[in-house]
């Protein structure tokens, strides 16, 4: 009986450690744990819970000639990423990773008859000193005409683009281009030290959602960063903070409202910009209405339904 007790542990053990190490964001390599303890830029305590953060926001969408209806989501989560590959560290039989904040944002919204789902995903090491630009962007757009894909890679001296696209005049293309700063990873910066942010005049790779919906030249843009009090109505709040970058030759602004404290919570933003269609000036208004934190990779099952409603619908 002992030796079966005896075998049966040890087989349980060469499974445990054979097997990936799917643990959530809880789990950081003793490396990371280190750096993550000594870096003054890291992030905080809030962000090494085991939880992501999910929030919800009510969706105006400037699209075609209209404004439409729809929502929209920011799941914040930490986890550790493989340097070469680029990849979450799933088997951490690599110890090349660094500790980074992970954005996946997802819009959906209605357009007529058709809708539209848009997600992307950005991937910023924590340490802002040793690694100042987001390692990885991806972005894919799904409607009823068909899908677009979008890869940003960094690399030692020059940022790949993949991009894949139903369109004709974009098609298939593989470019690098140089180092400068993309749109879509300052949210995750911002999460992380919104002091950090560009500001003046700098050049920029507008959003990939922004890139794809306008068929523009894949390019960075002269732009202009600003950090200030918000003053706005559109977006409630109190003592409220605004980044604001702005294109001139696009004739496009956006607007990331936030709290002034830290973890800097998203509250809501705007961009504006003028139809393909019409060249009015329509504008794009996101308001927080819900803010959860969750593993929610454990809640997969039926009867999890009640805490998607929760969030769905709550206020």
């Amino acid at each position: 009986m002992k030796i079966k007790l005896i075998l049966g542990l040890l087989a349980a053990l060469i499974i445990a450690i054979a097997s990936p190490r799917i643990l959530g964001s809880d789990y950081f390599s003793p490396q990371n744990k280190a750096m993550l303890g000594m870096d003054s830029t890291a992030l905080g305590k809030y962000w090494y819970e085991g939880k992501a953060e999910i929030s919800r926001y009510s969706l105006q969408q400037n699209r075609y000639r209209d404004i439409h209806p729809g929502h929209a989501l920011l799941v914040f989560v930490t986890e550790d990423f493989l340097l070469e590959k680029q990849v979450k560290n799933d088997q951490y039989r690599d110890k090349n990773d660094v500790p980074i904040l992970k954005l996946n944002s997802i819009h959906r919204f209605t357009t007529g008859i058709y809708d539209y789902s848009i997600m992307g995903s950005v991937f910023a090491p924590a340490n802002l000193k040793r690694y100042p630009h987001a390692l990885k962007v991806t972005h894919s757009s799904q409607d009823w005409c068909g899908q677009t894909y979008m890869q940003v890679n960094q690399k030692k001296d020059h940022l790949k683009f993949q991009v894949r696209s139903y369109f004709e005049a974009e098609a298939d293309q593989d470019l690098q281009l140089p180092i400068e700063w993309l749109e879509d990873e300052l949210w995750t910066r911002l999460r992380i030290n919104p002091k950090s942010l560009p500001t003046g005049k700098i050049q920029v790779y507008p959003s990939a959602t922004y890139l794809r919906l306008m068929h523009r030249e894949l390019k960075a843009y002269a732009a202009e960063g600003s950090l200030g009090d918000y003053q706005g109505q559109d977006i409630p709040g109190e003592k409220l903070k605004v980044y604001t970058l702005r294109f001139p030759d696009l004739e496009r602004s956006l607007e990331i409202v936030y709290q002034a404290k830290s973890p800097y919570l998203i509250e809501g933003w705007t961009e504006s910009y003028p139809s393909s269609f019409d060249k009015k000036v329509r504008r794009t208004i996101a308001i927080r209405e819900k803010t959860i934190k969750s593993p929610y990779w454990e809640h997969n099952s039926v009867g999890d339904d009640g805490l998607r409603m929760e969030l769905m619908e709550g206020h």
